[in-house]
């Protein structure tokens, strides 16, 4: 008989970022996570979103320095260089349909804390 090793795939680990408290709601945060800059939206309703810092049409990582809201009842951020508005669930721009930026998984663990896993 032989033994399987399971090895964790990289989307099994996650990464501590920061406390749940410190995350401003309507505000968000960047945070470094195995070298990707991953931006971090707090909502007012408490949920959480991650995707990635980069900004396609400017080629700047400030994503998380965009402004919340809501397009047809998707949670969304504008960037803040040229205001184009991703849908936070997906990444999806909903500016121009070929554009998608990254999302990661992200979760509120029971110690209070924010964590991301990169796929």
């Amino acid at each position: 008989m032989t033994a399987e090793l399971t090895v964790p795939t990289r989307s099994d680990r996650w990464t501590d970022v920061c406390g749940f408290v410190d995350l401003m709601p309507e505000r968000g945060a960047c945070a470094l996570v195995d070298g990707v800059q991953v931006a971090i939206f707090r909502t007012f309703d408490g949920e959480l979103y991650a995707l990635s810092n980069f900004d396609p049409f400017s080629g700047a990582y400030v994503l998380a320095r965009g402004i919340l809201g809501t397009r047809n009842g998707a949670p969304t951020v504008a960037s803040p260089m040229y205001k184009q508005v991703f849908d936070l669930r997906t990444g999806q721009c909903l500016d121009d349909e070929q554009v998608v930026v990254p999302t990661y998984p992200v979760r509120h663990n029971s110690a209070g804390r924010v964590e991301v896993s990169l796929p």
